[in-house]
């Protein structure tokens, strides 16, 4: 049980008028107040059924609804419920008076727990009240930005996928393979003529090829410090891992196979390619958070060196010179094999930096560490170009488009 700011209130009141009446009004005033209180208090006790309803399943920065239902045997009294917060779970309104009918935003992946639901009573006097607690608390995972992973797909299935301001037709990706020897066609490509079957038997044969679709993408996403930047609500592991889950839903339209391996000093997830891998990806990987320690890149390229030819997307910051030299020193052995491509995040405050135009000297120092970092970044893209990968660097809005953008374009050029 609770006294009330009123009942306070009251207290105080017949403290001051102690000074002015005699002591058997004042005494006669407590008791009156103690048993309004004890009497409020009797109804606010009576037993309220405290229902949560949300989905167990939330998504990263985008807001669910939430609703808290508070019943009762009697309508005596009124009800204030309270959902608390947590630092990674936000809920608006927290604190209403009546039924709660809010949203929740996940602010981090993973599992989480959501805290049970509080409630308070006060007595139809407004002198007592009564708090009660929900049955428990609710286990919430929360996943990467999966329904625009499923848009993208969807763009990419229905060849509207924009890339360079134009409409994507005919097929995605070209490779073949080699099937059987046949009597040439008319309509052969020359450059399908077996020449040396020519010889031996007389007349023009050809190469027949079985057009092959399936390809291998393997998604390397570095877990290290640097991927713990924050980036809005967001760090740079968060992004990284929603272009992961766009990149595994486009490459099961088009029939590819995807993987992934996470790291830091140490491997921490190891999914193998698959057909029709994007759930099994994104469970696998949606609980993956940043270390604090620096990562090893050529220890998750050993990891991928000796597999078949495939695409490899390394998910990292390129914002550090010297964390990004490992990097660039691991590349050229990996590129030798497969297709890399390198992806970071665009910094906005470096690009603030160099665009606005300084105020005050504060404003010229920002801007001329801004051009250091910026002319440190160019080094490590040509480098790492030099060395056989393509880099891919986008804003976080854009990230997962420009990312599926690149592996479109590797496929559509037969370059995996």
């Amino acid at each position: 049980m609770t006294p009330t700011r009123r009942s306070a209130v009251l207290v105080a009141a017949i403290a001051i008028a102690a000074l002015y009446l005699p002591a058997t009004a004042i005494w006669v005033s407590m008791l009156v107040l103690g048993i309004g209180i004890a009497l409020d208090a009797g109804f606010a006790r009576r037993p309220i059924q405290l229902q949560r309803t949300l989905a167990p399943i939330l998504i990263i920065g985008q807001p669910h609804p939430i609703a808290v239902t508070a019943s009762s045997t009697t309508f005596l009294g009124r009800i204030r419920v309270r959902q608390p917060r947590t630092p990674d779970l936000r809920v608006e309104p927290s604190d209403v008076r009546g039924q709660l009918t809010g949203t929740i935003t996940a602010l981090r992946r993973g599992h989480h727990c959501l805290p049970v639901v509080a409630a308070r009573r006060i007595g139809p006097l407004g002198l007592g009240a009564w708090d009660f607690r929900g049955d428990s608390s609710s286990a919430i995972t929360v996943y990467p930005d999966v329904p625009t992973a499923r848009r993208i797909a969807h763009a990419v299935r229905t060849r509207s996928f924009i890339d360079a301001g134009e409409i994507r037709r005919g097929p995605l990706g070209l490779g073949t393979e080699f099937e059987t020897i046949r009597d040439y066609l008319p309509d052969d490509d020359v450059r399908q003529v077996n020449w040396n079957a020519t010889l031996r038997v007389g007349k023009p044969m050809s190469n027949q090829y079985r057009v092959e679709t399936e390809r291998q993408v393997v998604c390397l996403i570095d877990c290290g410090r640097l991927m713990a930047a924050p980036i809005g609500d967001k760090t740079r592991l968060d992004i990284a891992i929603d272009a992961v889950t766009a990149v595994a839903h486009v490459a099961d339209v088009l029939g590819d196979r995807s993987g992934a391996i996470a790291f830091d000093h140490q491997i921490l997830r190891n999914l193998g390619d698959r057909r029709r891998g994007a759930d099994a990806l994104v469970h696998a990987i949606h609980d993956l958070q940043p270390s604090d320690r620096d990562s090893d890149y050529d220890l998750a390229f050993r990891s991928v060196r000796n597999t078949k030819r495939a695409l490899i997307i390394v998910m990292t910051d390129l914002l550090d010179e010297s964390a990004a030299r490992a990097l660039v020193n691991a590349v050229p052995v990996l590129s030798r094999r497969h297709a890399v491509m390198v992806c970071s995040v665009t910094d906005q405050d470096i690009v603030d930096a160099l665009t606005d135009v300084p105020q005050h000297d504060h404003g010229i120092y920002r801007s001329v560490a801004a051009l250091d970092v910026a002319e440190a970044q160019q080094r490590v893209r040509r480098r790492l170009t030099a060395a056989g990968a393509s880099v891919v660097e986008a804003p976080p809005s854009a990230f997962s488009a420009a990312t599926v953008r690149a592996y479109l374009k590797l496929k559509d050029s037969a370059r995996i």
